[in-house]
């Protein structure tokens, strides 16, 4: 069994090669640390420093026992912190990022509820649209849509089906589609060129059909822009049926879906995070958006 005072002697001197200088460091009588290398030695039987003109430099097995030096005193500062977490209520900062479709329609209620379970914690929310790279130990991100390789934990909380929309106004004056081929002679409103290579669409009675959309005369890149743009009748283009019964619920009757039963591959939801040891407030923030998952996109990932 190692005693830390005399893995932290070694190793500070191993990083000065002074005893003089060690001592200072670490607040120790010269003595006392002289001791604690000696003691450690012992209990090794092997020496591990030797004097080379005025400074103390590793012996062979000095440099061999220096690494699991090292790795034993930074395991003992991750339990001591780990420990000392336990005894603490959840707090401090932590920053979520949330996909701009998904924070009105989703988040507000769900942050609401987390805060009031952990009243120290301090969230900084951001929203995007475009997906990261890479998050802080202290972030976590919810994203919608295709993921890549980003270095960071992908964990599938579920998936949002699509459908053609449009509103009642537009539809009454540019007739209602009966089928995709038709699409093509009505405006489409694009949001960041999602459909510009094309969209295959999937019918379970019918098979399937690629569109290609016309060029879009009013292209968005935020959906909440899209779905406003649809609803003001601008045009077709495709929306989450979950993100439009959200709206539906305050604006009823403004979209309809054009061509039910057409629908492309659903969009995934992911939570990306971190790899390696979380603080608890991240554990905690983890756990509570997991348990917030909406059934409907549970249901939605059944299905895919």
């Amino acid at each position: 069994m190692y005693d830390f005072d005399e893995l932290t002697a070694f190793a500070d001197v191993m990083s000065t090669g002074s005893l003089t200088r060690s001592a200072q460091k670490l607040g120790l009588a010269k003595s006392t640390l002289s001791r604690r290398i000696s003691q450690l030695e012992t209990r090794l039987n092997q020496p591990l420093l030797r004097r080379q003109a005025n400074r103390l430099i590793p012996t062979e097995a000095g440099l061999l026992f220096h690494n699991y030096c090292t790795e034993l005193l930074a395991m003992a500062a991750h339990s001591q912190e780990a420990l000392a977490e336990l005894r603490e209520e959840i707090s401090g900062e932590i920053t979520l990022e949330v996909h701009g479709a998904l924070a009105r329609s989703w988040l507000p209620g769900t942050i609401d509820a987390f805060l009031n379970r952990h009243p120290k914690v301090e969230l900084t929310l951001h929203t995007r649209e475009t997906p990261p790279t890479k998050m802080h130990s202290n972030s976590v991100h919810v994203w919608l849509g295709p993921t890549h390789e980003c270095g960071l934990n992908q964990e599938r909380l579920g998936h949002l089906t699509r459908g053609l929309y449009a509103s009642p106004h537009y539809l009454a004056a540019a007739g209602t589609p009966q089928h995709p081929d038709e699409l093509n002679q009505h405006a489409w409103i694009d949001l960041l060129g999602s459909a510009s290579d094309g969209l295959l669409l999937t019918h379970p009675e019918h098979g399937q059909y690629t569109f290609n959309p016309p060029r879009s005369r009013l292209r968005v890149d935020l959906t909440a822009l899209h779905i406003d743009a649809i609803a003001r009748s601008q045009g077709i283009g495709l929306l989450s049926h979950w993100l439009t019964a959200k709206r539906e619920q305050h604006h009823p009757g403004e979209l309809i879906n054009c061509l039910p039963g057409w629908e492309p591959v659903p969009l995934p939801i992911t939570l990306l995070y971190a790899y390696g040891h979380q603080s608890r407030r991240t554990h905690a923030l983890l756990e509570f958006l997991r348990s917030q998952v909406p059934a409907p996109w549970r249901a939605s990932a059944a299905t895919v």
